[in-house]
């Protein structure tokens, strides 16, 4: 099975490639435009010459079987086009696009070409969060939180929020029938973010604040007198009468964590299986990301 690695920064080395270069029966192909990046990671994993490549065109011509693209999310567009036209089932980093059109046009072009789209949302595959989803929601709680990043906020809803969005979308147990956006922009730039989604029965809440003091994530979800909470998805705590802690295995895999083995491995059973993936559920995440930007920006205007 032939498989591409497109872009090879941090996610890709990190989280990726770990899982793709010592799976049997894939033959893994590196592509990024940085000659000195490629010798290095390739010589790491020792990926033979035949299978380094500095332009696409040339990886395209190997006939790949899937292909992971890892790129900088300004040129997703650019490159999953060349992928779904070539008719190469392709694994792309969230966000697809940081424009809605963009994203809405390559699920389109994916639909059109009968060809799997699968976007990188692991936080649905995370062995801690799979567990919330098993357990009474009435009320969701989710916080991502960073130190000293404030950032544009298109970029930092896209490129961060994006997974808040999607992991309380996966979580709901409902129809949503109401959303609230609440944000604080100075100087152009945004500090914090809160999302509330709700329906019959359920409510849920994100939270991003760029300028928190920490660097955390912790979920939690509660109902019928229990709470479940996951801190930085490798500590499970549930709460009925007194708490209960289960802790990441010392031996337990950064990528199994954080659900992208499982991401990675599904996605190619699928391809192995012939079974087309869509995107369209995974743009529904795209639509309420643009809406939640369009409410900021109405609200620092």
């Amino acid at each position: 099975m032939k498989v591409g690695c497109i872009g090879l920064g941090d996610i890709a080395t990190k989280a990726y490639l770990p899982v793709l270069a010592f799976r049997p029966g894939v033959e893994l192909h590196l592509h990024t435009r940085t000659p000195a990046t490629l010798t290095r990671v390739a010589d790491g994993l020792r990926v033979p010459p035949q299978q380094r490549h500095a332009d696409l065109g040339a990886l395209l011509a190997q006939g790949l079987d899937a292909a992971f693209v890892h790129a900088p999310t300004e040129v997703h567009p650019e490159i999953v086009t060349r992928l779904l036209r070539a008719g190469v089932p392709t694994y792309v980093d969230k966000p697809l696009a940081y424009q809605l059109a963009d994203a809405e046009r390559l699920v389109a072009l994916a639909e059109e070409r009968n060809t799997s789209l699968a976007v990188g949302f692991n936080r649905r595959h995370a062995p801690g969060y799979t567990q919330c989803a098993e357990h009474p929601r009435e009320l969701i709680l989710l916080q991502k939180n960073r130190i000293g990043l404030p950032e544009q906020p298109r970029t930092m809803i896209f490129d961060d929020f994006i997974h808040v969005v999607d992991t309380l979308r996966f979580l709901v147990p409902g129809e949503i029938d109401d959303i609230t956006v609440r944000a604080r922009v100075q100087d152009g730039l945004l500090h914090h973010v809160v999302l509330q989604l709700a329906g019959d029965g359920f409510t849920a809440l994100g939270v991003m604040n760029r300028l928190s003091g920490s660097n955390e994530e912790i979920l939690e979800v509660s109902g019928q007198d229990t709470k479940r909470q996951v801190v930085n998805l490798a500590e499970v705590i549930d709460h009925k009468g007194q708490p209960t802690v289960r802790r990441r295995g010392d031996w337990v895999p950064v990528a199994r964590q954080r659900g992208i083995e499982q991401a990675v491995l599904g996605f190619l059973d699928a391809v192995r299986a012939g079974k087309v993936l869509s995107a369209q559920d995974a743009l529904r995440t795209h639509e309420l990301c643009e809406r939640v930007v369009r409410e900021v920006q109405e609200r620092s205007a």
